[in-house]
C-alpha cells in the first residue's frame, strides 16, 4: 500500500495544492513550524512527494526555510507587509478595472451573495471562512479581467499573505463585513471605474494597517 503511494505521481501535486490552499486562506499562523516527516505522515504520502511540494511552496513565499533546513510558514516584517500591501494595491484595482467591461449584473448578484457568506463567517467567528470568502469575492470579480498572469501574480501575493491575514482577523475584532466591498458593488453597478478603483484600493489596504501600525 505504502509502494503504491509512494509511486502515484499525483501524490506530491494533491499534497502542494491542499497545503497552498490551507496557508493562503490561514489556517496555519504565522511562524509555524513544518517538517517532511509530519507532513509525509498527515497526508500518507514518502518523504519524497513531501520534500517535492515543499520546494515549490518556499519558491513561492508561502513557506520559509532556513540555513538550517527549518520549515516555517511566513512571519512577515512590517516592512514586507506595506511591500505586499502597496503591490496588492497597484494590481487589485487594474485587474477591477480590466473586469468592469464584463462584470453583467448576474456577476454583480452572486459578489453580493458571496459579500452575505462573509457576513454569516463574521457572525459565527470564522476567520479561515472569512478569509476563503473575502478570496472568492475578489478571485470571482478579477477572473472576468482576462488577464491570467496577473491574476496568478496576484495569487502568489495572497499566498505569502495568508498566515498574517489570520493574525489580523484576530486584532482586528469584526462585527460586519468590510465595509468597501459595499462601495465596489455599488462601483460595478455604476460602471463607475473610477470609484470602483479607489474602493479596491481602500479594500486591500485598509486592514493591513492594524498590523504594521501605519
Amino acid at each position: 500500500m505504502t509502494a503504491t503511494r509512494t509511486a502515484d505521481p499525483t501524490a506530491h501535486e494533491t499534497l502542494y495544492r491542499n497545503l497552498r490552499a490551507r496557508i493562503m486562506v490561514g489556517e496555519l499562523p504565522p511562524g509555524k513550524p513544518l517538517t517532511l516527516r509530519g507532513l509525509a505522515h498527515d497526508y500518507h504520502v514518502s518523504m519524497t512527494p513531501a520534500r517535492e511540494a515543499v520546494r515549490r511552496l518556499v519558491a513561492e513565499g508561502a513557506l520559509t526555510l532556513s540555513a538550517s533546513g527549518r520549515v516555517a510558514t511566513p512571519a512577515l516584517s512590517d516592512d514586507r507587509i506595506e511591500e505586499l500591501a502597496a503591490l496588492r494595491a497597484l494590481i487589485e484595482p487594474e485587474l477591477a478595472a480590466r473586469a468592469l467591461p464584463r462584470a453583467h449584473f448576474a456577476l454583480i448578484d452572486r459578489l453580493a451573495t458571496m459579500n452575505a457568506r462573509i457576513a454569516d463567517a463574521v457572525e459565527r467567528h470564522d476567520a479561515v471562512g472569512y478569509i476563503r470568502c473575502n478570496l472568492d469575492f475578489h478571485r470571482m470579480l478579477y477572473l472576468r479581467a482576462q488577464a491570467p498572469a496577473m491574476l496568478a501574480m496576484l495569487e502568489t501575493i495572497w499566498l505569502q499573505l495568508g498566515p498574517t491575514m489570520r493574525a489580523l482577523y484576530g486584532r482586528v475584532r469584526r462585527n460586519e463585513p468590510p465595509r468597501h466591498h459595499r462601495m465596489i458593488l455599488a462601483a460595478l453597478r455604476a460602471g463607475d471605474e473610477p470609484a470602483l478603483r479607489l474602493a479596491i484600493r481602500a479594500d486591500v489596504t485598509h486592514g493591513l494597517r492594524h498590523l504594521t501600525g501605519a
